[in-house]
């Protein structure tokens, strides 16, 4: 048995459960939030980071090996391509999608306008949003829209590249903001296609609980917000 320890919003959780989605494996999500792990959480997670999955009792953390790890326990359906170029790429696209989109973007704005406020109860840096916005936000959108050269960002096929991207995007987007689709239009169609998976589409139903008690914009999904 599969089971995720982790928030679904959060994009590294969100990645691993739009994996095992994809792979039709049978899972359940444990809520794990950082700021009040359960007592034995230092044991599960040595970073104190999540996701951990936990695999018929054989524990991982971090995002990227837990879905190399299912990729290789199960092979049927791959996010991972056979060709050595094409793996390249897409191990390249998800460590971006975790150390530049996450870490430089996300994180920043999520941290101000959703964590700080309503569970640090800590005033929003706005001066620290808006030099993400001018600074970061464009740089980053424009260098994906040019490495977009077909439907997916590694070997003509769904990689773990798109779900690590477009999973940064949705947060991206539960913030009220929008990848541009005059000035990133491949980006923008890329980040549809994923909306329209199935595995992806399943994953942000199952979370919708948990972005509606967080207050987050899910109107991109033609939702009211």
């Amino acid at each position: 048995m599969l089971t995720i320890y982790g928030v679904p919003v959060s994009v590294h959780t969100r990645k691993v459960i739009v994996t095992a989605l994809h792979k039709g494996l049978q899972f359940r999500v444990e809520p794990v939030i950082p700021f009040n792990p359960p007592a034995n959480w230092a044991e599960l997670s040595p970073t104190g980071k999540i996701p951990v999955a936990d695999i018929d009792g054989f524990n991982l953390a971090d995002s990227a090996v837990i879905c190399g790890y299912l990729d290789r326990l199960h092979p049927a359906q791959p996010i991972y391509p056979q060709d050595a170029k094409a793996y390249a790429q897409a191990r390249w696209f998800e460590e971006y999608a975790g150390a530049v989109l996450f870490r430089e973007m996300i994180h920043g704005l999520f941290l101000n306008q959703v964590i700080k406020p309503a569970i640090l109860k800590q005033p929003t840096d706005t001066a620290a949003v808006s030099t993400i916005l001018a600074d970061v936000v464009p740089a980053r959108l424009a260098y994906l829209e040019g490495a977009l050269t077909r439907d997916y960002f590694a070997g003509g096929q769904l990689s773990i590249a798109d779900i690590a991207i477009a999973s940064n995007l949705v947060n991206f987007h539960y913030l009220g903001y929008e990848v541009d689709k005059a000035r990133y239009p491949k980006l923008a169609a890329h980040f549809r296609r994923m909306l329209a998976n199935k595995a992806f589409a399943a994953a942000l139903e199952a979370e919708k609980g948990a972005a509606e008690s967080m207050k987050l914009d899910r109107s991109f999904l033609g939702v009211p917000a």
